[in-house]
This record gives structure tokens, sequence and C-alpha cells, in this order.
């Protein structure tokens, strides 16, 4: 039997193959049904398929096999109810084959095939399926195959499914119903000529859904009359679209879900490469909330082009409840008016990433014959506490950012810090800040950079009059409401481990000398420079003592405290004046030093 199909049918062909790869113990059949002809449809653009059911095996259905064929096609929403009722000891369908062909770009044919087998539905009742299973599935397709071992799942629930999508009457219970439960897939292989795959395990205790607001019909419509639109959809629809993608965000929950992981090799250009990753782990769906994941362990290997390895990598959680709820009080007609006003406050919440242990060896693109080898420890980077679409607690940092220095390199940076004697870079760095909503004010906890073996620098301090209209969606107010800010104290930290010695000694070889010989000496210029230029100032001998201190040696770390001495703080007026004249500044703040 020949049907000719379009989007509905192919994305209900689509639903059918969800529904019986979902996952599967087998049980033994107990009555078989004489042979079927094959089922083959045809869809334009141009795709053609066939598929082909040698055998169907039903036990206590009460479906015929006729109707249970027909679903099998793709033809789900005309049987949608008698689907949502099903009843059965067991059935058991000992082949799928699914054939298709197309054409590529430039005329290519494409052609594949995709075999299940040993499918077995046990314990059916109200359509909900006891146990679920697919023995195997196998792939061919251009020289390219595939083979799967099993998948199977508990707890199938056919008629809470139909009804998430509305393609039943909407249950009276529209609360959450497990879809699903103890899904597990055994993973496979896929090879080709280039490349040779083999995926690990993967396993999901339990998935939850309820009735979507609109039907899947509905929705299936909606984006086929998008399409037809030319990139210019008119606000009613995209109103209903934006309505539908939040309903989607708040209608599943899941456990977390685990993936032990994929194992790849193969040969690009003659060239031999590996890749391995995982395992990987995605935690649970709740409603309004996108889960975070974390890849355990990337280890890459591209011939001469190098390798890139970490050690973890984790994509933290995505909150959706703030956008959800400003579309549920959206207009019914959403323009691009609407949309530029508010593009800001449908902005996730996402809570930052974090990755470990990273290991880059790649040729380096000024010289082929050096190396960029280095790497990074560790780097995290938190956010929070969302107004209108911007986190106000940001927290990021980074240490150990290792790079061997090419001596070659082109970059005039890099051959500066060569220069200085260093082989080799150990950095780190830490950004925290964090505004208070009562207090109106911006905390800089800390603005660091390190160096191994050549300085530790920390600056901190607080910034006032941080209204909410800083982060306002109106860029009059942002302009505004910024010049209000003022500098309230800043803080500075210095702790040298070597870069003194290192920028001196440079200096001393130029003049040809040493390091010893030329400390005092910049260390005395030193105090005489700030003294001079904080002239006035109560604590300018003490500040000017304490730089000379750091700068001979004698002391390794020194500390620089500035504080506002009125309230509310420096403000915009007082930097500008300072343009021109930078001593204005010094009557304004108390300025103390110590050096240890």
């Amino acid at each position: 039997m020949t049907l000719a199909t379009r989007s509905r049918g192919r994305l209900s062909a689509l639903t059918a193959a969800c529904l019986l790869t979902l996952a599967l113990p087998a049980s033994p059949a107990f009555a078989k049904t004489k042979e079927k002809p094959a089922v083959e449809t045809t869809a334009p653009n141009p795709f053609e398929y066939k598929l082909d059911i040698p055998t169907i095996d039903m036990v206590g259905a009460n479906m015929d096999e006729a109707t249970l064929r027909d679903i099998l096609s793709g033809n789900i929403v005309p049987h949608a109810a008698e689907l949502a009722g099903l009843k059965a000891t067991s059935i058991t369908i000992p082949q799928i084959n699914f054939t298709y062909s197309t054409v590529g770009d430039g005329g290519v044919p494409i052609a594949g095939a995709v075999q299940y087998a040993d499918i077995v539905l046990s314990d059916i009742s109200a359509g909900v399926v006891g146990s679920v299973a697919i023995g195997s599935t196998t792939l061919d397709a251009k020289k390219v195959a595939g083979a799967f071992g099993q998948m199977s799942a508990k707890k199938l629930n056919i008629a809470a499914m139909l009804g998430a999508f509305g393609l039943v009457p909407e249950p009276q219970d529209t609360s959450f119903q497990t879809i699903y439960a103890d899904f597990a897939a055994v993973g496979g292989t896929i090879s080709g000529p280039e490349l040779d795959c083999e995926f690990g395990k993967f396993s999901l205790d339990e998935f939850q859904a309820r009735p979507l607001k609109t039907n899947f019909l509905e929705i299936m419509a909606l984006a086929s009359d998008m399409e037809t639109q030319d990139g210019n959809p008119p606000p009613e629809a995209i109103g209903k679209l934006l309505r539908i993608y939040a309903d989607l965000f708040t209608a599943f929950k899941s456990t977390p879900a685990h993936f032990s992981g994929i194992d790849c090799s193969g040969d690009a250009d003659g060239e031999q490469f590996a890749m391995k990753l995982g395992p990987i782990t995605m935690d649970g769906y709740s409603p309004g909330i996108y889960p975070g994941i974390a890849i355990e362990g990337l280890k890459t290997s591209f011939g001469k082009d190098g390798v890139f390895d970490f050690g973890s990598f984790v994509s933290k959680p995505f909150d959706l409840t703030g956008p959800i709820a400003v579309l549920e009080t959206a207009p019914v007609n959403i323009d691009q008016e609407w949309l530029e006003k508010n593009g800001r406050r449908l902005i996730p919440d996402y809570a930052g990433m974090s990755f470990s242990d990273v290991v880059i060896d790649v040729p380096s693109p000024d010289n082929p014959t050096d190396r960029i080898k280095g790497g990074i420890g560790n780097f995290d980077l938190s956010l929070a506490q969302y107004l209108n679409g911007i986190p106000t607690d940001i927290k990021t940092s980074a240490a150990h950012i290792t790079l061997e220095l090419p001596k070659n390199s082109k970059d005039e940076q890099l051959q500066q810090l060569i220069a200085l004697g260093l082989t080799d870079l150990d950095l780190g760095f830490t950004f925290d800040t964090a505004w208070s909503r009562e207090d109106q004010t911006i905390a800089l906890n800390e603005l660091s950079l390190t160096g191994v073996n050549l300085a530790d620098v920390k600056l901190s301090g607080a910034l006032g009059r941080v209204s909410e209209r800083v982060f306002s969606l109106e860029p009059t107010e942002v302009l505004i409401a910024g010049t209000a800010i003022v500098v309230k104290n800043l803080d500075l930290n210095v702790l040298d481990t070597g870069l003194t010695e290192l920028i001196l000694a440079s200096v001393a070889k130029e003049q040809g000398t040493d390091a010893a010989t030329i400390r005092p000496v910049f260390a005395s210029l030193a105090q005489g420079t700030i003294v001079s230029f904080l002239v006035g100032a109560a604590e300018a001998q003490n500040v000017g003592k304490a730089v000379s201190k750091f700068i001979a040696g004698t002391a390794k770390s020194l500390s620089i405290n500035l504080t506002a001495k009125e309230e509310p703080g420096l403000t915009l007026d007082d930097f500008m004046a300072a343009e021109d004249d930078p001593t204005q500044l010094i009557g304004k703040v108390n300025i103390s030093a110590s050096a240890e």
C-alpha cells in the first residue's frame, strides 16, 4: 500500500518511531499472524521510504493487526483513542525494516536502511505497557554501518504521551504522569571508511509529562504557517509560538540521565585521530529549569595537529521561570517593538560553567616548527541574582593558566616576556562582585591577577549609589543612573614573588649593571615622585616610604588604601576634573599605605 504523505504524515511516522525506540525484556509469542505485505510510503522533497513488517504476534490484544500496522506506518492520529486504550498480554514484532532514498546536494543519490529486531511489548493495559524492549537496531547507509544492542523501559504510558500532546481528549487529571521508567540502552557502534565510534550505556530512571495547553496538530499547523511567512510572521503567530515554548519548558520532569560516553578513532587526510568523551550526566528536568550537564574527561589526539584534553566540563542550569512569567503576561499579539523592548527580560538565568585540567598542544600559527603548549588547571563562572537579564552577582576565577613561551613567536608581548627571561607562564585570576539592592552598592570583593614566581595583585573596593535603574531596560535611564555612581573606597594589595627582580634585571642589563645596584636608585626615585605628587596629603611621606621599601626589596608586600573623605564618595565630576589636574583628587581622599 502506498500513501502520499505531507508534513503531518512524516511527523506521525517520527512519533511512531519514538514510541518504538523508547526502550524494551523480551517475552515469548503465543500466537502468530500471517505475513503481510510491506507498507510503502512516499513523500515530497524528494524523499521516499518503505516500512516492511513481515510478521506481528499479538496475544490477548483488543486491537486488530491491520490497525496496529497502520499506526506503525505513521498514521497515529486517526487511531489515537484506540492506542490510548490498548490492551494486550504481549505484542511481539520479530523485525521492522525501514528503508529510504533521497537526493543530496549535486543530485547525489542517498539511500539507507534501519532494521529493528526482537521488539516485545508485554503486560499492556489501558495504554500502559508494563515493559517494552527492542533487542537490536542496525543501520546501513552509504558505507556507514551501525549496530546497537538492547533498549528497554518499563511503565511506557502511551495514553499519557498522547494526552500530553493533545492527540486524545484532555484527561480530567492534568497533573504530571510517568511516561516511562527504568530506561536503559546498552549502546553500540557506528563504523565508516574514516571513522569508527563506540557508544556506551545510557540510563534514565523516570520521565514525566503533563498535557500541553496547545495540542500537537495545532503546533504543527502553526509551525507550517510560520514557514510560509518569508521570515515575517504576524504578531499573533509570534505570540502563540512563544507561549507554546513557555508551556513546553514547564511540561516535563525527569530524573538525572547517565551516559557512559563515546570512544571514536579514524583517519582524516592521512592523519590518525582519536577522541574519547565521558561519562556524561545530565541533571533532571524540572518545570522551567533546563538541566545542567557534567562531562568527565575528553581525550583527543589529532596526529601532528596535536591534542586538546580536559578533565571535566560542567554547564550549569538555565532558569527560564523569569522569561516564562514575562510571556504569561505578554499581549496576545507580540510584534517587533515588544520584542525589542522586552528582549532582555526573555534572557534565562544561566548559572554559569566550569572546567578543569585542560591540556593544549597544537602547532603555532606563526611558525609550524613551534608548538603552543599550555593548559588551564581550573576555571569557574558563577552567575546569580539576575535583574532584567543581567547577573548582579558575578564570580569567575581560573588557576594555573599555563603557557610555554614559543621562542620564535612574532607576538610582541610574548617577545617582551621572553626578553625578561621567562620561559613559561603560570597565571590565575579572580573577579568577584555583587550588587546590594538594599544598600545600592556594588561590592568589588576581588579583582586579582596571580602569576607564579611573578606577583599577586589584588584590588577590592565599593561603588555607591548603584540603583536598580543601572540595570533598566531603558538606555536613557541606564545612562543617567550610571553617571550617579560613586567610588567609596579602593584597596590595592601587591605581593612580589619575583616580578620586580625580573624587571630590574632587564633594565640593569641594558645599562651594563645589575639589579642590586639600581634597586636603591629606583626606590629613591619612586619615593620622591610620590611625595611630590601627593604634596599636601597628610600621608604623603608614609606612602612614599612604603613604595620605596617595596621597590628596594626590603618588603615583599605593598598595601595602598584610598577612601573618599566625604559621603557619598568620589563622583564622575571629580574624576573629570582630575583629567586636567590629578592633584584635585588628593584633597578628597584619605590615602594610607604599608609595606612588609
